[in-house]
């Protein structure tokens, strides 16, 4: 399937000949900073440029020697997986004054290095920034003192500085995500659901630290994946008489049957007067009240640690190859950029006006403009908190609005991880928008046998973590079956449909819109969510459930790599799942360091597969000893997963051995991952919103019901770029390819040379989405919390 037309740059005309880049990390450390390295490396050589290490951050380049160190693809080979920094970090005292800036000069301009990429936080991009500006007169000083040739002044004019945020903590304005939150929301996410259970045997309440001296994020999004019951953050201090209203809170919560309250503390905590609010306190302060049974887990650094997520690997590998692109571009003008992700999308950001952005989160708070504070902390970060109180705490009955519509929630073709959280989602902004929640057992076959139940606030609790689809999901479509369903629609008086799922969901919602003209209980506000582990739906960028699935392949795929750590040289062949979407098989191969893919959409022949071959046995001979090639299930009817096999063992005889693994449905097991969770509750809490402003539109008050039969109440909320979009389903019939079950179109095509090039393959890569710096204040559109990302 073609790709779109762009403008693509090809191999001959990426040209970095001449030119030098050197890649350091600085600060602290963080998951994914390897995958950044990695790729500024492989993209760097594969422009043509020399590309450096520099070792221990800013303090190994202001030592020099062996600390700045020429890299090749090999030196970063089996590195992907790894946490932390393998090329090393420091804080570097040193680099804050004039002389080490003079010497750090001097050993860059010794090996003729004028090109840098930062890895690291604001503090660590600010020092690169300051580096810049002081650069030529640096270069001035060095000739006056004999160190370099006068002609070295003119030679290396100008410093090029390009930055990537790598922080766990999430606190750098100008991008949804840096590099390591999410593997960070990994770790705490799995203390969380281990504790769960242990809190549950005994009815303890679990006060949990986690990181963020100055930023909340990580125990704001942690509280809404784990559905916590209270969260204390540094941009939002609680009101004076906090204790008493989260001691009623937990004890509410316990009267309605719950074994466990957890609560979340950023480390940073203050109350309105700027006193810190502890673990230690806040445990103290339950037994004092409450009696509770009470514990304290101070997670510490074990946020930092383990392995990357597929996430971060991604985001890393696309900010890294984005960093050599925007400095092969660099004119003497151009000012100091970051590389930032918004939405879908990589963009580029002035380095200043990003970190002046993020001093000033940081004044106002020290201000006490705490609503300020939590604005500019962006859009993703405003919706994050806005969900969290609308899902945690339950209004009185007195306090609800009365709306006297009747909503129904199902899931819909397989099950995908993450639905749980989008029906408790569903179910709460439901409840407290004034509306009678129903819900549908088994999708359209429970329907239409009548397997529907009203659902209440305390129903869904402790649904967020849990996999799978607690509803009971069919791939039954609906239209043999509309008469019954109508029928049950009657019965319930279901005025408005919220339906989770993935492709049959799509064709279910236009079953129900086509027939409207036969039966008008289908005559009111529809909505769909897609969430499918294939990623297949027409009109969004991504499901919600894939995320998940790409963590199980990648760290199924790190494990099998590691198995043949020690023995011979060996490929394993993986089948993903996808249907006829190779979603999966790319993205997962991106993140895996695969060296090919084979997918339905870029069509392969047997040309090809020996091309490939070749060029696996021509790396195995001079540097890997580990190779890995993923396929998708329906990519070839021919070739399929054990021809492959056969081929490359036939091919590869004495210089490789050959292993296959068909993943299977582990794909579609686990627990959700922390994406998914938030994914699905922040789509969910928008899609019933949604529902409820169509219910007061279409309300007809003469007649006392709801007609509703235009395209536009009919819709499905998808993530386009970098902005959420409720689109009419019958405007998705165009863009669709009902044979395959995949839309005509896909954005991650746009991966793919990505994963060839950092394969080692001449190919081209398209570089439409690049270019132009953009400013703070545009990064985010009016609707775009389409970092729902995070």
């Amino acid at each position: 399937m073609a790709q779109p037309d762009s403008k693509k740059i090809f191999f001959e005309n990426l040209s970095g000949a001449g030119k030098a880049i050197a890649v350091l990390t600085s600060g602290g450390d963080a998951q994914g900073m390897n995958a950044a390295v990695r790729a500024v490396v492989r993209m760097g050589l594969y422009v043509g440029a020399k590309v450096y290490f520099i070792h221990e951050g800013y303090q190994g380049m202001v030592d020099g020697g062996d600390n700045i160190k020429e890299a090749t693809w090999e030196s970063v080979s089996s590195m992907l997986q790894v946490g932390g920094t393998v090329i090393g970090s420091a804080r570097c005292k040193e680099f804050r004054s004039h002389e080490g800036r003079l010497k750090a000069a001097h050993n860059l301009v010794k090996r003729g290095i004028t090109n840098l990429c930062v890895i690291g936080g604001d503090g660590s991009l600010t020092g690169a920034n300051l580096f810049r500006e002081e650069w030529s007169g640096l270069l001035k000083e060095l000739v006056e003192q004999g160190l370099i040739e006068a002609n070295a002044v003119e030679k290396y004019s100008a410093l090029h500085i390009v930055g990537m945020v790598g922080s766990i903590d999430n606190d750098f304005c100008g991008t949804d995500m840096t590099i390591g939150t999410d593997s960070a929301l990994h770790r705490i996410i799995e203390v969380v659901d281990a504790i769960m259970t242990t809190a549950q045997s005994h009815q303890r309440t679990f006060v949990l630290e986690v990181m963020g001296r100055h930023c909340g994020y990580l125990a704001l999004v942690s509280a809404l994946a784990c559905g916590a019951d209270w969260v204390l953050i540094p941009e939002m201090p609680p009101e004076d008489g906090w204790e008493e209203k989260m001691c009623q809170k937990l004890s509410a919560t316990r009267s309605r049957g719950t074994r466990l309250n957890i609560i979340i503390v950023a480390e940073g905590s203050l109350d309105r007067h700027g006193k810190p609010i502890t673990s230690g306190f806040v445990k103290d302060l339950v037994v004092k009240h409450l009696g509770f049974d009470t514990r304290v887990t101070i997670l510490g650094h074990v946020q930092r640690g383990g392995t990357p997520s597929a996430f971060d690997r991604i985001l890393a590998s696309r900010m890294g190859v984005e960093a050599v692109l925007a400095l092969l571009e660099t004119t003497a003008d151009t000012p100091a950029c970051v590389v930032s992700l918004c939405g879908n999308q990589s963009v580029r950001l002035p380095l200043m006006e990003c970190v002046q952005m993020t001093q000033e989160v940081q004044k106002a708070m020290d201000q006490k403009r705490f609503e300020e504070a939590v604005k500019l902390r962006g859009r993703s970060f405003e919706n994050n908190l806005r969900t969290y109180k609308l899902l945690a705490h339950r209004k009185p009955e007195s306090e609800l609005p009365v709306s006297n519509f009747n909503v129904a929630v199902l899931n819909v073709g397989a099950p995908a991880a993450g639905m749980n959280a989008a029906v408790r989602s569903a179910v709460r902004v439901g409840i407290s928008e004034g509306h009678k929640m129903f819900a549908v057992n088994d999708g359209f076959e429970g329907f239409y046998k009548g397997q529907i139940k009203e659902v209440k606030w305390s129903d869904v609790g402790g649904w967020t973590g849990q996999g799978g689809s607690l509803l009971g999901t069919k791939r039954t479509l609906p239209a043999k079956h509309a008469d019954k369903i109508a029928e049950q629609m009657r019965k319930y008086n279901i005025n408005a449909l919220l339906v989770i799922g993935g492709f049959e969901a799509l064709e279910s919602l236009l079953q129900l819109y086509e027939v409207r003209s036969a039966y008008e209980e289908f005559c009111i506000p529809m909505c769909m969510l897609p969430a499918t582990i294939s990623n297949n739906v027409p009109g969004t960028a991504l499901s919600i459930g894939a995320d998940t699935a790409l963590n199980a392949i990648v760290e199924t795929c790190d494990r099998i790599k590691q198995s043949a750590s020690g023995t011979k040289r060996r490929v394993f062949i993986i089948e993903t799942m996808g249907g006829y979407c190779g979603y999966l098989a790319t993205v997962g191969g991106l993140a895996a360091g695969a060296d090919a893919a084979y997918i339905y959409e870029e069509p392969f022949d047997i040309r090809d597969l020996q091309a490939n071959v070749e060029h696996l046995t021509e790396k195995m001979k001079t540097s890997i000893q580990r190779g890995l090639v993923l396929r998708n299930e329906n990519s070839n009817d021919n070739y399929t997963t054990d021809f492959i096999y056969q081929l490359y063992s036939e091919e590869g005889k004495g210089v490789f051995d050959c292993r296959k693994n068909v993943l299977g449905h582990m794909q579609q097991g686990g627990a959700p991952s922390p994406f998914d969770r938030n994914f699905g509750t922040k789509m969910s809490a928008k899609a019933m919103q949604w529902l409820s402003k169509k219910l007061l539109e279409t309300y007809r008050r003469d007649e006392g019901r709801v007609f509703a039969n235009s395209e536009d109440s009919c819709c499905l909320l998808g993530m386009l770029g970098r902005t959420l979009v409720f689109q009419p389903v019958v405007t998705l019939k165009d863009h669709t390819d009902f044979v395959h079950r995949i839309p005509k179109e896909q954005w991650w095509l746009k991966l793919r040379p990505l994963m060839k090039i950092l394969a080692k393959y001449k190919t081209s890569y398209d570089v439409s989405d690049s270019g132009q710096i953009e400013h703070v204040i545009h990064t985010r559109p009016k609707e775009s919390d389409a970092s729902v990302a995070m």
